[in-house]
């Protein structure tokens, strides 16, 4: 069984051929909850810059049905520190607003929603369960996706489940 400090530990090399192997996500076994995000093999610089931990969520639309989600910014307490989200104006911060769909073996987790600014809709996020039948540990990476072309970055993420949505923007 693959771990979250397994995968710490992994060369991009490694992380891509998990995510290759990875195993399906069952339907509905994601609705509405969030989880911890932990960026993982990003360059140092890239990470300082940016975060090492972050919330994803997963929820189910009641009228359209659809799996939607959006990222929230965390205070930067480490990986196993308190799960603390930023705030603006005592709201959290939510950006990367999606929408998740099946595709081949993985979840597609899709940003090219009116939410989001032009470079952010290109991007695609391909998410499996690293263990099978276990989708408490999943493991994704960005692409950006310009319609002839797409471009693997060196953004991959592990999602641990942490429990039920705590935020549900307007």
């Amino acid at each position: 069984m693959i771990t979250v400090a397994d995968l710490l530990s992994m060369s991009r090399r490694d992380l891509r051929r998990v995510l290759d192997e990875g195993h399906p996500i069952e339907d509905g076994a994601l609705d509405d909850t969030e989880f911890k995000g932990v960026s993982l093999a990003m360059p140092r610089i890239l990470e300082m810059l940016t975060w090492k931990t972050f919330t994803k969520t997963f929820r189910r639309d009641p009228e359209t049905h659809e799996l939607r989600g959006w990222n929230v910014r965390m205070e930067q307490t480490g990986i196993d520190g308190p799960p603390i989200p930023k705030k603006k104006h005592g709201v959290p911060v939510t950006w990367g607003h999606y929408r998740v769909y099946p595709k081949d073996r993985a979840l597609m987790i899709d940003y090219d929603v009116p939410q989001n600014g032009w470079l952010t809709r290109r991007t695609r996020d391909p998410l499996v369960a690293v263990n099978a039948n276990d989708a408490t540990l999943l493991l994704g990476v960005s692409i950006l996706d310009f319609g002839f072309f797409r471009m693997w970055t060196p953004t991959y993420f592990a999602l641990v489940r942490r429990g039920p949505i705590a935020f549900v923007p307007c």
